[in-house]
């Protein structure tokens, strides 16, 4: 049994296991949250350079974003791309 990893795009993976919520980044409530993990220091920006499309809120409290559309995301948390730790011996 492995640890589940997302690639959220552009070489960037997070933690299947930590990710509570995907979302996308429109909304007010959800600008001003990304403003706060920024302040705090617990934004991860993982757009590299191009349009943020999902924001991924983990149990940490980090906020990461993605340049992956929210469904795109949520489709390899529920899918077959997931990695696994097992996976990357092989």
């Amino acid at each position: 049994m492995g640890i589940g990893l997302i690639n959220i795009g552009f070489g960037n993976i997070v933690s299947a296991s930590r990710i509570i919520a995907i979302v996308s980044p429109e909304a007010a409530p959800i600008k001003r949250m990304v403003q706060e993990a920024r302040d705090k220091g617990m934004l991860v920006d993982a757009t590299c350079g191009r349009r943020t499309r999902a924001v991924i809120v983990c149990d940490s409290q980090h906020v990461v974003l993605s340049a992956v559309q929210p469904e795109t995301v949520a489709h390899r948390v529920g899918g077959k791309s997931l990695y696994t730790e097992d996976e990357e011996d092989e």
